[in-house]
């Protein structure tokens, strides 16, 4: 990767927008100002693939929409299958002239219950033929769009309306499932820290081949926070050790600031409480007499989550 994408400001970013005036999304929405920065590293010569999730639901008033790029809306289980076909379509094109100039960069913008749970097969199933597409999920960490249910991606202990007293069982690490498929370019990455994302989707589409990359993404109504916390929200779960920072390429994985300098105790954590306490999905949790074990426990957790991927980074 050049100098100059390494040492991008926030200045330095294209003025494109991928998201116009006029979607319908929540206040404090992560998903359009994920995709406000997928668009600046992209640029409008892309295609976009969604399944019902949110960012579909917030695409504008039909028939105008308020993404500046091709979409296309597909079954849930679908995205990894549709985005292989127009990527080998356009490959085909391009080579029978039908098509000429810079191929369009082919993306999903999916969330975690079209990844994690109902799109998994088709996804890993892309990722095994190493199609050429980049596969974003937005991790809002719950059926957000059709009355916030819990998904692979729900953490231990959260509230949702299908387990109203908290989730008992952890989370899945599907891009650990990424990085061991040894896929071309897999990434985590944090709406609170734009300019580590913005580099990962430049580097994402300079690489041939299937890339994922997951961005974790508060929502508001879901996890009951005021629309104006989304950012400290992210970061938060970044200094507390909640979400881990890094990337990993055909398996060979490297942790990114302040992720490593944590997982090294280079730097301490940030207080996980002040993280939970802002979330009512944590609120019986913070109001129990069971508190400080709980707490301790999610500590536990993420210490064990770090060390093992300083554990794989040294591999």
């Amino acid at each position: 990767m050049s100098d100059t994408i390494k040492n991008v400001k926030l200045a330095d970013m294209p003025a494109y927008e991928l998201v116009k005036a006029g979607t319908g999304g929540c206040a404090g929405c992560p998903s359009p100002m994920g995709l406000r920065i997928v668009g600046k590293a992209l640029g409008p010569n892309s295609i976009m693939v969604m399944t019902p999730s949110c960012a579909v639901a917030s695409i504008g008033v039909m028939p105008k929409s308020c993404y500046d790029v091709p979409v296309l809306n597909v079954c849930f289980a679908s995205a990894g299958a549709s985005a292989a076909g127009i990527s080998m379509s356009l490959d085909a094109q391009l080579k029978n002239g039908a098509l000429s100039g810079e191929k369009p960069t082919v993306f999903t913008w999916v969330g975690d219950g079209g990844t994690y749970d109902i799109g998994f097969q088709g996804i890993s199933a892309a990722a095994e033929r190493n199609d050429d597409f980049i596969h974003f999920c937005y991790n809002n960490e719950a059926y957000s769009n059709t009355g916030v249910q819990r998904s692979g991606a729900t953490p231990k202990y959260a509230v949702t309306t299908t387990t109203p007293a908290g989730k008992e069982s952890q989370k899945k690490n599907v891009p650990l499932l990424m990085l061991e498929q040894r896929i071309a370019y897999v990434a985590t990455a944090s709406l609170a820290y734009p300019l580590d994302f913005y580099r990962k989707v430049q580097k994402a589409k300079s690489i041939q081949g299937f890339k994922y990359i997951e961005l974790h993404a508060p929502c508001g109504p879901g996890w009951k926070f005021a629309s104006s916390d989304t950012v400290e929200l992210a970061r938060l779960a970044v200094k507390s050790g909640a979400w881990l920072l890094w990337e990993g390429e055909h398996g060979k994985l490297t942790l990114n600031a302040p992720t490593k300098q944590l997982a090294e105790g280079k730097m301490p954590c940030a207080e996980l409480e002040e993280y939970l306490k802002l979330q009512g999905r944590f609120a019986h949790i913070m109001k129990s007499t069971e508190k400080a074990a709980a707490i301790e426990a999610m500590k536990s957790e993420i210490r064990r989550e770090m060390d093992f991927m300083l554990g794989r980074e040294k591999l």
